[in-house]
């Protein structure tokens, strides 16, 4: 099977370098046309020129593929619509959205500004709404489409440092969830990317042996199968140096203890076994703990009547 994107119009966001300009270089390279947007801000969100994504869609043309630029802010909605509104100007049609842009205001959370949290937030999960936003009355429309929000090991499993970046990236975990619920009716597949490259987020973090493993290019395969026709739905794909995993969200078996006024003593005592991961599951929607409490606590009742 040979995955191409011949017909279909892709738009990425944060493409002007990094992980973003890989994305858009290899969909462009397998048949899409590409809008590669860029506010052109440096790592901490700060300045703005649309020269990088400039420079990648003048790569792609080179290479003999289609692409137009845009600088629109993720942060921005009017700018953002505008983004689609061109984008269907241009050839009618978004097929494939991958959310990309993304900052850095790393600080310990007690040394860390509100505002550099609010930032944060405002690009990485506010910038993908605003994107999805913009694009889910088409893909509605026209039946189709193919959604990537980029989530992070930092928002699923913690990062000293990165509460905001985080905070954010676990949300986008919590928006595909349900996007892929409401999507699926209409063929919209949605799923995430969590991703270890290294880029201009990544300098000065580690050693050049590792950076030089963690080459951005080992992470386009998992995004080309996540917005490929053939794509899974609700799934976080974790990528890097050329290894690929998958990370679940999952529910417990857990115990059963009524509601007595030492419960909270039982629970206190039992927690170990409460979260013992075996036989745990990924619930295909939040309705599934609320049904597997009840069904535990109807069990505990039949217990007691025999």
């Amino acid at each position: 099977m040979t995955i191409d994107f011949k017909g279909r119009v892709a738009i990425v966001t944060g493409a002007g370098g990094g992980l973003g300009k890989q994305h858009a270089l290899a969909l462009a390279a397998r048949g899409a046309k590409v809008v590669v947007n860029d506010l052109g801000a440096d790592v901490h969100g700060d300045g703005g020129s649309v020269s990088a994504a400039q420079a990648v869609v003048d790569e792609i043309r080179q290479n003999g593929g289609e692409a137009i630029v845009n600088g629109a802010s993720v942060t921005d909605f009017e700018a953002v619509k505008a983004m689609v509104q061109q984008t269907m100007e241009t050839w009618g049609r978004v097929d494939i959205l991958v959310n990309n842009a993304g900052i850095l205001r790393d600080k310990s959370f007690a040394k860390m500004e509100i505002a550099d949290f609010r930032l944060v937030m405002e690009v990485h999960l506010m910038g993908a709404v605003h994107c999805t936003k913009a694009v889910w009355p088409i893909m509605q429309a026209q039946s189709y489409g193919r959604v990537m929000l980029t989530s992070s090991s930092s928002g699923l499993y913690g990062n000293f440092g990165q509460a905001n970046y985080g905070a954010a990236k676990m949300a986008l975990a919590g928006l595909m969830q349900t996007l892929s619920i409401e999507g699926e009716k209409h063929n919209i597949r949605v799923n995430c990317l969590a991703p270890t490259a290294a880029t201009r987020m990544t300098e000065g973090l580690m050693s050049p042996e590792v950076l030089n493993a963690l080459q951005p290019q080992a992470v386009v395969p998992a995004m080309l199968v996540m917005v490929s026709e053939e794509a899974p739905n609700r799934t976080i794909l974790c990528a890097g140096a050329g290894s690929f995993e998958v990370a679940h969200i999952t529910l417990t078996q857990g115990l059963h203890l009524g509601v007595t006024a030492d419960t909270a003593e039982r629970l206190a005592a039992a927690l170990a076994q409460v979260k013992d991961p075996a036989g745990q599951v990924a619930p295909m929607s939040g309705s599934a703990q609320g049904s597997h409490e009840i069904a535990m606590a109807n069990e505990a009742m039949a217990a007691v009547r025999h």
